[in-house]
C-alpha cells in the first residue's frame, strides 16, 4: 500500500511516468475550476515548439493532440471519478507486486539463519540424551573383542609412506567409512622425503679399520663425506653439551656420538650444530634398549620442525607455484644411525679426558681425543612421494561447521604394530562405534566430527601438516580441537599425557569417567591424587599434536597407555610388530586398546555433546601469571647489574597484559553463568570466543615459514616466553649471543601477543580492558 500511495502522490503532483502521463491541474477560483487531463507518450513530441502550455492554454486555436476541457456536467463527472478510480486502481496494483517481488527477492545469509534455527532446535539444539546415557550407549557398541579382526585387517609390514602398502590401507579405510555411512575423501599430496641409497650405502671408518654399512637412516640429514674426532655426548641435550663446554673439550668440526632417546633425533642434531660439530651418529645403548639386539638398526628422522621440508609453511600440492625453499629447520650436518655393536666398537676404543660421573657405562669411560678419527659418508636419496590422507565425517546437528578432528598415522618403516596398526584400529572402531550411535542409538551429536587417517607421520607428522598448511584459514576457524592416536598402547604400567591447557578439565574429567582393565578408572589407578604432576608431560617435537597446537592454534591431546621406564624399545625399528607389543603389554593389546579407545571418545564425545566446549580459559590465566612471576624475579636480577639490562625497562605492561587476560577470562566465565545456554546464537557466540583463546596464543610478528611453531607458550622460537627467560638467563651470565636490545622486542612482542588475546576474548570491541 506504500508503494501505491507513493505512486498515487507522484501522480496528483504531475510527475511523468515513463510510458504514460497524468497532469491532473486544479483551479481553485469558485465555481470556475476544471481539471485537465492529458494522456501522451513521452515519445510525442509536437513539432513546431509547442510545449506542455500549449495543451494545456483552452484559448488556443490549436485542437489539443487528446486534450479536452471539462465541464462540471453529471457526465464529465462520472468519467472524473471513473478516472480516478482507475488510477487508484492501477497504483494499487503497482504497489501489489513491487512489494511481492520483494518478498520473494533472494534473502541474506542470516535471514537464512534465522530461519533455519526453529529446524536446529528441532533436530539437536539442546542434548536428546543424558550425558550418563551417550556414555552408555558408547560402551554397548565398543567391544575389546572386536579389535582383533581390525587388527588383522590392517597388519602389514610394507606400509611405508608412498608405497603400494600405504595405498592398499587407505582405500580399506575408504571403504570402512562408506560402510559406516560416511562420504569419505581424500587429500592428496607430493612430498619430498628422504631414503637410503637405493644403490649404494652409508657408511664410516673409524681409526682405519673396516668399513661399516649401516641400514638404518635419518631422513633429511644433510649429505656428503666428513672426516673429524669422535667426542661422546651422551644423549646430545644442552645440558650435555654444556658439560662438554665447561670441561673444555673443543667440539668444532667433531664427530659427535650419542644416545637414542630422552629427546628426539632432531633436536640431538640441532643442539650438536649449534656447538660447530659436523656429524652425529646416534645409537640405541643397553641401558635404555636392553630387550634389543646389539644389532639392531633405528630408522627416523632429523627435520626439526614437521610437515615437508621443502614446502616450509604451504601446502605441497602439486599445483603450487612457489619457488623452490627450504624449511630452517633442516640440518646442515650429517647424521647417521648407527647399531649398538657398532657403537661399542667405537666408544670401547676412544682415548682422552673421562666422561662425567653420571655419563659412565659399561663399554665406555672416555669422552675422545683428537686421535680418534672418523670418516663418516652419507648418500641419502630426496625423492618425491604422492601420499593420501583419507577423511570421514559424522556431520553435527546443530554446528555441522565446527569439528572435532581424531587422527592416526597410517604407514610405518617396518611392521609399526605399536606405531601405526594399534591408531588406525582405534579409529577405525571409533568411526564404527559412533555411526552406530547415531543411526541406531538415537545420539545427535550438536556438532560434528572428522576422522583422518594420515600418510608419512614417520618423516614428522608430514601428512598432517600439509593438511593444516593447505587448510589453515578454514581449521583454524573451525576445528575446535584435535586428538592423536598415534602410539597409545606402548604397555601398561603408566598413563601420559599432553595437551593443551585448555583441555586439563577435560582430560581430568576423562580420567575419572574411563575405567580400566579391573574397572578401576585410569584416574585412581595412575593419577596417584594428583595427574597434573604425575601424569602430563609437555607436547614434543615429533607429536603429531604439536603442529595443531602450536602452527593452527587448535586445542590438542596425545595420551598413551605406556611401559614405564624404559617405555616401549622398538618404535622406530623393524622390531615392532604384534608379539613385541604382546610382551610388553601382557598379552593385553585389544582389551588396552579399547581403555585408550574409551579416552578418546570420551574427550571427543562431551566436545560434541555440551551446549559449550568444555574448555577452560581460566588455566592459561594461572600459567600465565606463574610465567610472568618468574620472568618478574630474573629482571630483577638482571636489572641489578645496570650494564645487562637498561633500568628503564619495566614489568608494568607484561603484568598488566597478563592481568588483562584474567579479567577477560573471569568475564567470560560470568557471562557463560548468565546466559540462557538453550539458545543457539548465545552458545554458537561464547564457543566462538573459547575457540579463538588457542590461536590468539600464536605470535602475530612471527613468520610462519621461518618460525612455524608460534605459539608463545607451547611452541619453540624467539618468541616464546621460555626463549624470554632463557635470554634474561643469558644477559646474567654475560653469554656472548645476549643482546639486551633483542631482549627488549622480544618483551614487547610477547606482552603485545598477550595483550591481544585477553582483547579477543573480552569480545566487543567496547569490552575491551584498555589499561596497558
Amino acid at each position: 500500500m506504500d508503494q501505491a500511495r507513493s505512486t498515487i502522490s507522484k501522480i496528483f503532483n504531475g510527475e511523468p511516468h515513463s510510458y504514460t502521463r497524468f497532469n491532473l491541474t486544479q483551479n481553485m477560483e469558485g465555481d470556475n475550476s476544471h481539471v485537465e487531463m492529458k494522456l501522451s507518450s513521452d515519445m510525442d513530441e509536437e513539432v513546431g515548439g509547442n510545449g506542455v502550455g500549449d495543451h494545456l492554454n483552452h484559448n488556443s486555436n490549436r485542437k489539443p493532440y487528446v486534450a479536452q476541457k471539462l465541464g462540471r456536467t453529471p457526465k464529465n463527472l462520472i468519467f472524473m471519478a471513473a478516472a480516478t478510480l482507475l488510477i487508484f486502481i492501477i497504483g494499487y496494483l503497482i504497489g501489489y507486486l513491487v512489494h511481492r517481488k520483494k518478498d520473494l527477492a533472494p534473502t541474506c545469509a542470516p535471514s537464512v539463519a534465522r530461519f533455519e534455527e526453529p529446524i536446529a532446535r528441532e533436530t539437536g539444539a539442546a542434548p536428546l540424551m543424558d550425558w550418563d546415557d551417550v556414555k552408555k550407549l558408547f560402551s554397548e557398541k565398543l567391544a575389546a573383542t572386536n579389535f582383533e579382526s581390525v587388527f588383522s585387517e590392517f597388519s602389514r609390514s610394507d606400509h611405508q609412506a608412498g608405497s603400494p602398502g600405504d595405498e592398499v590401507l587407505a582405500n580399506k579405510l575408504m571403504d570402512k567409512f562408506k560402510r559406516y555411512g560416511m562420504n569419505p575423501w581424500t587429500d592428496q599430496h607430493y612430498v619430498k622425503v628422504q631414503n637410503a641409497p637405493a644403490s649404494g650405502f652409508n657408511k664410516f671408518v673409524f681409526k682405519n679399520g673396516t668399513e661399516e654399512r649401516p641400514k638404518g637412516f635419518l631422513s633429511y640429514s644433510a649429505t656428503g663425506t666428513v672426516k673429524g674426532a669422535v667426542v661422546y655426548g651422551y644423549y646430545g641435550r644442552d645440558n650435555d653439551f654444556s658439560l662438554l663446554r665447561d670441561k673444555n673439550v673443543n667440539l668444532t668440526g667433531k664427530v659427535m656420538v650419542v644416545r637414542a632417546g630422552r629427546i628426539s633425533y632432531a633436536e640431538k642434531v640441532d643442539n650438536a650444530a649449534k656447538m660447530g660439530a659436523s656429524a652425529v651418529l646416534i645409537y640405541p645403548d643397553s641401558v635404555d634398549y636392553p630387550g634389543i639386539r646389539d644389532t639392531t638398526e633405528l630408522y627416523g628422522h632429523v627435520h626439526l620442525g614437521s610437515g615437508d621440508p621443502y614446502t616450509p609453511g604451504f601446502p605441497s600440492f602439486n599445483h603450487t607455484q612457489f619457488p623452490p625453499a627450504q624449511s630452517s629447520g633442516l640440518p646442515k650436518i650429517l647424521a647417521q644411525t648407527i647399531t649398538a655393536k657398532m657403537a661399542d666398537n667405537i666408544l670401547s676404543r676412544l682415548e682422552g679426558q673421562n666422561v662425567p660421573e653420571a655419563w659412565k657405562s659399561f663399554t665406555n669411560n672416555r669422552l675422545g681425543s683428537d686421535n680418534d678419527v672418523i670418516t663418516l659418508e652419507v648418500n641419502n636419496v630426496l625423492t618425491e612421494k604422492r601420499i593420501h590422507n583419507v577423511f570421514g565425517v559424522i556431520k553435527g546437528y546443530v554446528d555441522p561447521d565446527r569439528y572435532v578432528v581424531i587422527g592416526a598415522q597410517r604407514d610405518a618403516w617396518g611392521p609399526g604394530f605399536a606405531a601405526s596398526t594399534v591408531g588406525t584400529s582405534i579409529l577405525v572402531e571409533l568411526a564404527r562405534s559412533i555411526s552406530d550411535m547415531v543411526e541406531y542409538g538415537g545420539f545427535k551429536p550438536r556438532r560434528s566430527i572428522v576422522f583422518a587417517s594420515w600418510s608419512a607421520g614417520e618423516y614428522g607428522s608430514v601428512g598432517a601438516t600439509e593438511w593444516l598448511e593447505g587448510y589453515v584459514s578454514s581449521l583454524s576457524m573451525k576445528a575446535f580441537s584435535f586428538i592423536n592416536l598415534d602410539g597409545v598402547v606402548t604397555g601398561n604400567k603408566g598413563f601420559k599425557v599432553s595437551a593443551s591447557p585448555l583441555m586439563y578439565r577435560l582430560i581430568e574429567s576423562a580420567l575419572k569417567e574411563v575405567d580400566f582393565l579391573n574397572k578401576e578408572t585410569l584416574f585412581a589407578k595412575y593419577a596417584q591424587s594428583n595427574w597434573e604432576t604425575n601424569m602430563l608431560v609437555p607436547l614434543k617435537l615429533d607429536d603429531a599434536a604439536f603442529p595443531f597446537n602450536t602452527f593452527s592454534g587448535i586445542p590438542s591431546v596425545s595420551f598413551g597407555l605406556t611401559s614405564g621406564k624404559p617405555d616401549y624399545q622398538y618404535s622406530g625399528t623393524m622390531l615392532d610388530d604384534r608379539a613385541k607389543l604382546n610382551i610388553a603389554t601382557g598379552n593385553q593389546v585389544p582389551q588396552l586398546a579399547a581403555v585408550a579407545a574409551r579416552f578418546a571418545a570420551h574427550i571427543a564425545l562431551r566436545l560434541v555433546h555440551d551446549h559449550l566446549l568444555r574448555m577452560d580459559v581460566m588455566k592459561y590465566a594461572k600459567i600465565l601469571s606463574s610465567h610472568v612471576g618468574q620472568i618478574n624475579i630474573k629482571v630483577i636480577t638482571v636489572k641489578s647489574h645496570p650494564q645487562l639490562l637498561p633500568k628503564d625497562l619495566t614489568m608494568q605492561w607484561l603484568i598488566s597484559a597478563s592481568k588483562s587476560y584474567g579479567r577477560a577470562a573471569r568475564g567470560l566465565v560470568a557471562e557463560i553463568s548468565n546466559s540462557d545456554l538453550d539458545d543457539i546464537e548465545v552458545c554458537r557466540t561464547i564457543n566462538d570466543r573459547i575457540m579463538v583463546v588457542e590461536r590468539n596464543f600464536l605470535s602475530p610478528y612471527e613468520s610462519p615459514r621461518l618460525n612455524p611453531f608460534r605459539h608463545i607458550l607451547l611452541g619453540s622460537g624467539p618468541h616464546t616466553i621460555k626463549a624470554l627467560t632463557d635470554h634474561l638467563d643469558g644477559l646474567h651470565s654475560n653469554d656472548a649471543e645476549a643482546d639486551a636490545n633483542l631482549f627488549r622486542n622480544q618483551f614487547a612482542l610477547a606482552t603485545w601477543t598477550i595483550q591481544g588475546c585477553a582483547n579477543s576474548l573480552a569480545g566487543d570491541i567496547w569490552s575491551l580492558d584498555n589499561e596497558i
